[in-house]
């Protein structure tokens, strides 16, 4: 090559004359053939190069010096490689925003795009899918009191350190709304979550409310973001911990295990007052349930004995003397059940009655006599003590 000739003046010189070769008009020597030099069948990208630099060196280092022509090409290739300066490249995560002197012009999606060259339009792009988290209050080896001491409803102060997690859904209001982004969800987190701990008890932030308190700060930084037309979108509010300040822990914790004896005390009362209430209960239904068993039992014997004595009555009507006797004879039987006495009838008995010796002892209600009004049959006088009754009762 020529800048590779020592007898060449430089790369934009001609090679000296050779005199043995015939003159100013000799022409220069061949290169040989083959593989790399441009033989039959062959690419010579040398001789392709030659012709490249020979025509930059007439067009630029000729006799009559730049020719218009170098010139015109020189800025239609500026002018190209200006104009292709606005291919860009939108990510599947992101959302382009252009900018036409500074002013928005237009929103970017995903893919090959294009616009202006600078500085006419410009491009910029944000990501729009990723989670950014902000910690509030600093953490359990880190605090920041001044972010984390809050005042409760009650009067009372909590040491309470949350995260927020936020991400973009509007690009061009998150660009040109709003300027230091992170201070401005930071700023909005800590004041969005004071003023919902000044609106509760302490009892419950640091138990059983946390869901509750989490969600209100979000619904309330969304809120305000929403105003200042940021275009965040607050994700999750999460408290890490919540405790008293450090210097009132002992005293909380004795006050928490004495209201935990107060509540255990007044649950023992709430079991005896059911436990009594409800064997209250049990016995007035019983004894509901027993004197209405009662009446049921009264009410029916009365019934029952009503519709017995209507039947005698009919019986009665049908053969008055038959039915007197026979309960002259029931009511006999019933009463001398369980008497002592032996009724004797002196018209039938003809002989001395010899009665048992057990005849006087006293009788249990389930011993019955085999006939309270029919006189015993005459049994032969035996060897054992024996009364007569004629007449009358023994």
């Amino acid at each position: 090559m020529p800048w590779n000739d020592n007898n060449s003046s430089g790369p934009w010189g001609e090679p000296p004359k050779d005199s043995g070769s015939g003159g100013a008009g000799a022409r220069k020597p061949q290169r040989p053939t083959g593989p790399k030099g441009g033989g039959s069948g062959g690419f010579d990208i040398d001789q392709y190069l030659d012709r490249g630099l020979n025509w930059l060196r007439q067009m630029f280092g000729g006799p009559g010096g730049v020719k218009p022509g170098a010139i015109a090409v020189a800025a239609a290739v500026g002018v190209l490689l200006w104009s292709l300066s606005g291919v860009y490249i939108v990510q599947s995560d992101e959302e382009g925003v252009v900018t036409t002197f500074g002013a928005f012009s237009r929103r970017a999606t995903p893919g090959l795009r294009y616009h202006l060259p600078s500085p006419i339009e410009t491009v910029e792009k944000v990501s729009v899918t990723n989670l950014n988290q902000l910690v509030i209050g600093g953490d359990t080896n880190n605090p920041v009191p001044e972010e984390s001491l809050m005042l409760t409803g009650d009067e009372n102060i909590v040491d309470l350190n949350f995260s927020v997690q936020w991400r973009v859904s509007d690009a061009a209001k998150y660009l040109f709304n709003i300027r230091d982004n992170t201070q401005v969800v930071k700023s909005v987190a800590e004041s969005a979550m004071r003023e919902v701990v000044g609106k509760n008890q302490l009892d419950p932030i640091l138990s059983t409310g946390r869901g509750q308190v989490q969600t209100a700060a979000r619904e309330l930084m969304q809120r305000i973001l929403d105003n200042y037309q940021s275009g965040i979108d607050i994700v999750d509010v999460q408290i890490r911990n919540s405790q008293p300040p450090a210097q009132v822990i002992s005293a909380y914790q004795d006050l928490a295990k004495a209201g935990q004896d107060a509540q255990s005390a007044i649950n023992e009362a709430q079991t005896y007052r059911n436990r009594v209430i409800n064997e209250a209960k049990g016995d007035a239904s019983r004894i509901t349930q027993s004197a209405e068993g009662y009446s049921e039992q009264v009410t029916r014997e009365a019934q029952g004995e009503a519709a017995r004595f209507k039947s005698v009555y009919g019986e009665y009507r049908k053969a008055p003397g038959v039915t007197r006797q026979r309960l002259y004879l029931e009511t006999m039987q019933r009463v001398l059940t369980n008497s002592n006495k032996v009724v004797v009838d002196s018209r039938a008995a003809s002989t001395p009655i010899i009665l048992p010796p057990d005849v006087f002892r006293g009788r249990s209600g389930a011993e019955r006599p085999p006939s309270a009004y029919a006189a015993p049959a005459a049994t032969p006088q035996a060897a054992q003590p024996s009364v007569a009754a004629q007449g009358g009762t023994r």
